[in-house]
């Protein structure tokens, strides 16, 4: 069954017509291959160009490299639909090139390195992916070790990342550097060509969930690349890694509302077909009661991300406590619907044969991903503090 939604200030016609796109896309091009492709470990390099063809890739960027010009609105419901795949490593793969490796590349590289780099990854014809995490420095971003060196026109870059979503096949990296002293100011951003000499990939890390996307560990050893590759100004990289975590978030936030909404729908449905007692699951008071608390999880979860969304997109200086709120909010929410779906499933929750199980082991990793809860919480507090000191 498709559940009914409560209907939304902030969206339009235009914004559900994409709706009906993506979710065709979904039921054609991805959720037939999920099994093989979560048993994999990555999915077809295909996708990225098919995705591109139905104008995936590029939803927020400027129409002259290819994109669509769109807001953040339209990535949330892109989101939704994405990720009801049974396969939420595919939808992770997708959006951590679309939104992840290509949003600073959009709004701070200059026209050549977006007609190197931005243009042809959203046509899909190149994989990207975002280096920030190293083994010794994961939330603490300013803490970041890996090393380029100017040697006249080049930098020299050595050290590691980890972590790394697409990183095992990607054709370029927007890769976060020390290019100066210890602390934030002596970070910058790069394009790295995967194709470097010196570069190379450690192991595939397997991973609990999103099993469907390429996940590793990527080591760099005196890798020359031009200083021509410079995203922006040198110094600047952990302001543009900071200003562009924003969409991170609200992709998994809006992860977490398609999950959410795809688990109540699994759920329903079983509870028609399984009977106890000599009554369908449907028909026990308990079970409905819990549904309804679940469908409120999921539009108040809904509510908060598309308010994110919307300030977002307006540059609102309330963006970044909204992002934050959706996040904490959508990473607790879907792993409440997610352990309740699985009880509600019994024997059958346990097998693989359901996507249930999968779902569950997926959303694990949402209250860590692009910044823990810890993390979303410290961001509330103390925009919270900062406003009672200004009063």
């Amino acid at each position: 069954m498709s559940l009914p939604r409560l209907p939304s200030v902030y969206l339009s016609e235009e914004h559900e017509a994409l709706r009906k796109s993506a979710a065709s896309f979904v039921d054609r091009e991805i959720r037939p291959h999920a099994d093989a492709w979560e048993a994999a470990g990555e999915f077809s390099r295909e996708l990225y160009r098919k995705a591109a063809e139905a104008g995936f890739l590029g939803i927020r960027y400027d129409e002259r490299w290819g994109g669509s010009g769109l807001d953040f609105l339209f990535t949330c419901v892109l989101c939704e639909e994405l990720v009801k795949g049974d396969s939420v490593g595919t939808a992770v793969g997708l959006l951590a090139q679309s939104e992840f490796a290509l949003s600073a590349l959009a709004d701070e590289a200059n026209d050549e390195l977006k007609q190197t780099w931005l243009a042809p990854a959203i046509r899909g014809e190149r994989i990207g992916a975002i280096g920030v995490s190293e083994p010794g420095a994961g939330s603490d971003v300013a803490s970041i070790t890996t090393r380029a060196t100017r040697d006249g026109d080049d930098y020299v870059i050595s050290g590691s990342k980890t972590y790394i979503t697409n990183g095992t096949r990607a054709d370029f990296i927007t890769l976060a550097v020390r290019t100066g002293g210890p602390g934030p100011h002596g970070i910058s951003l790069v394009v790295f060509p995967t194709d470097t000499p010196g570069f190379h990939v450690g192991r595939r890390l397997d991973k609990l969930g999103a099993r469907a996307s390429d996940t590793g560990e990527l080591f760099f050893d005196d890798c020359r690349i031009p200083v021509s590759n410079l995203v922006g100004e040198e110094g600047r990289g952990m302001h543009y890694i900071l200003s562009h975590f924003g969409g991170e978030r609200l992709v998994i936030a809006a992860f977490a509302v398609g999950i959410m909404e795809r688990l109540i729908e699994l759920g329903i449905d079983h509870a028609h077909e399984r009977r106890a007692f000599g009554s369908a699951l449907i028909g026990f008071q308990t079970w409905r009661h819990r549904f309804a608390e679940m469908a409120t999880q999921l539009e108040a979860t809904r509510a908060l991300c598309y308010q994110a969304a919307h300030l977002l997109s307006e540059r609102d200086p309330g963006a970044e406590i909204a992002v934050s709120m959706a996040k904490l909010h959508a990473a607790a929410a879907v792993q409440s619907v997610a352990a309740e779906v699985l009880q509600l499933h019994g024997g059958s929750g346990q097998i693989e044969e359901s996507p249930v199980p999968r779902y569950y082991r997926d959303v694990a990793g949402f209250s860590i991903g692009a910044g823990t809860s810890e993390i979303m919480r410290e961001i509330i507090s103390r925009q919270l503090i900062r406003e009672k000191e200004n009063r």
